[in-house]
């Protein structure tokens, strides 16, 4: 079915900018640039970060749907300039280059990355056509767009929170005992976003070895959204449960390659009685769980607990030490090209994984409650609430 917020995203790794243009955000609701750039600076922090990050100062300038800071129920452009685009004008210019302009051309796939596939699907014989729009950097416009979502959602009570649970294998203690709003602040204060601080030394040790061997990790981060009601998507199709939609926000992440919510895959190694979370009432304090194993989601639908999901991030493909490859042009094997990029980019891609928890929950918030203006998404949301009260 469509999706009520909706958006699309342009532009090249090294091109001039980064644009989105998002549809569907309701008017009223107060927005500034503000709001969008606090997460596209944590987008760009983390231990393992290659010299990319030393380039840019992410900024979005809103070019449209906003007067006076407020929404206007319009179409909103917002616009990211790539700094580095001064040094690739030659390169990624929208025109022919000059004559005599020397252009190397890239035709060494990289293993793991949609060089290759994506060459071979387009026709591109010069693999700067794939790589560039195949590149993370296009999760820069994915983290503006969030922005606007996470101000609707913050409206109405939801916040969105991520940290690292794993990097190159050192997890996190089973054994973390901590708020989220603990977890937050932990994490925020972490240069690998972990909020177990002896993980912590043991994930950057990590980091440390394999920048020095030419190598690359992945590893895992978590995400919640606290403060969603009951009745947020929908069992009555299989494209409305929620679970799906935020598990293809999730995958649609570079590099991700899997996603659980609450215990996830563990509960196929458990008895049923110790998975489900039983259901207990309280005068005065209505429905609640005694636990919150299915992370707040049972049959697609918000149950009112935490939604939390955890993703899995591959190590990156562009390797300093790079892996075998064969040349597009001449068939000769050859060792892959070699990008800049990171050692490891676990802890930005937990703030991209909020970004893609706040778009999955846009659309079925906006169903259930309205979507023409914040007002009346206000009165909705409040009859709603008070009407859970009876049961």
């Amino acid at each position: 079915m469509p999706e009520v917020f909706r958006f699309l995203t342009a532009g090249e790794s090294h091109g001039e900018c980064l644009t989105a243009v998002i549809d569907g955000v309701p008017a009223g609701l107060p927005l500034t640039e503000a709001d969008i750039n606090a997460d596209l600076a944590r987008r760009q922090r983390g231990y393992g970060r290659g010299g990319r990050m030393k380039i840019e100062r992410d900024q979005v300038h809103i070019s449209a749907g906003v007067r006076w800071g407020v929404t206007l129920g319009s179409p909103i452009t917002l616009v990211i300039a790539n700094r580095d685009w001064e040094n690739w004008k030659a390169t990624m210019s929208v025109g022919a280059p000059e004559p005599g302009t020397a252009v190397k051309q890239v035709t060494r796939p990289r293993p793991g990355h949609a060089d290759l596939a994506g060459a071979m699907k387009y026709g591109h014989r010069d693999i700067r056509n794939v790589l560039e729009r195949s590149s993370a950097r296009e999760t820069t416009a994915r983290v503006a767009v969030a922005g606007v979502a996470k101000r609707l959602l913050a409206e109405f009570g939801i916040t969105i929170l991520s940290h690292v649970t794993e990097i190159g294998g050192v997890r996190i203690s089973p054994d973390l005992d901590a708020s989220w709003e603990e977890i937050r602040r932990r994490a925020e204060a972490s240069e690998v976003r972990c909020a177990d601080p002896a993980a912590e030394a043991a994930m950057i040790a990590a980091i440390d070895d394999a920048k020095a061997k030419g190598d690359t990790l992945g590893g895992v981060f978590e995400v919640a959204a606290l403060g969603c009601p009951v009745g947020l998507g929908s069992y009555v199709q299989w494209d409305r449960r929620l679970d799906g939609r935020i598990a293809r926000a999730f995958c649609s992440i570079q590099a991700i390659k899997g996603v659980e919510f609450g215990l996830g895959f563990e509960t196929a190694r458990r008895p049923g009685s110790q998975v489900h979370d039983e259901i207990v009432f309280e005068a005065g304090g209505g429905f609640r769980r005694t636990s919150n194993n299915a992370g707040g989601l049972e049959g697609g639908v918000t149950n009112g607990q935490p939604v939390i999901a955890r993703a899995a991030m591959k190590p990156l493909s562009t390797l300093r030490t790079p892996l075998r490859s064969v040349d597009l042009a001449t068939k000769e094997a050859v060792e892959a090209v070699v990008e800049r990029s990171d050692v490891t980019a676990v802890p930005a891609a937990g703030v991209i994984g909020e970004a893609m928890m706040a778009i999955a929950l846009a659309t079925p918030f906006l169903e259930k409650f309205g979507s023409d203006s914040i007002d009346e998404i206000r009165r909705n949301y409040q009859a709603y609430q008070d009407a859970l009260k009876s049961w």
